[in-house]
């Protein structure tokens, strides 16, 4: 049974790969409370550590490109602010 539960999750969750950062972070965060609670057999932990990998690499593939845009937007070749008016703090 629980390793059903753990295929059903792969498949609920999906490709990996199309998972917004909402998603992925959460699906982390829940296999790393289940692996983190003991209570899962070797097999299972062993399937979803596998997806919790994955997850963890989507993660931070979707960090580095929201960062790169932040980047972009905000500076030039020239390190000067361009495309995009500065935020406004007050």
């Amino acid at each position: 049974m629980a390793q059903n539960n753990a295929q059903s999750n792969n498949q609920n969750g999906g490709d990996v790969g199309q998972l917004p950062f909402e998603r992925a972070i959460e699906e982390l965060e829940l296999i790393v409370r289940r692996l983190e609670e003991g209570k899962v057999p070797l097999e299972e932990s062993i399937a979803i550590y596998e997806r919790g990998e994955a997850l963890k690499r989507r993660c931070e593939e979707l960090l580095r490109q929201a960062e790169a845009r932040v980047e972009k937007i905000t500076l030039d070749a020239a390190g000067k602010p361009s495309g995009a008016e500065p935020l406004d703090v007050e």
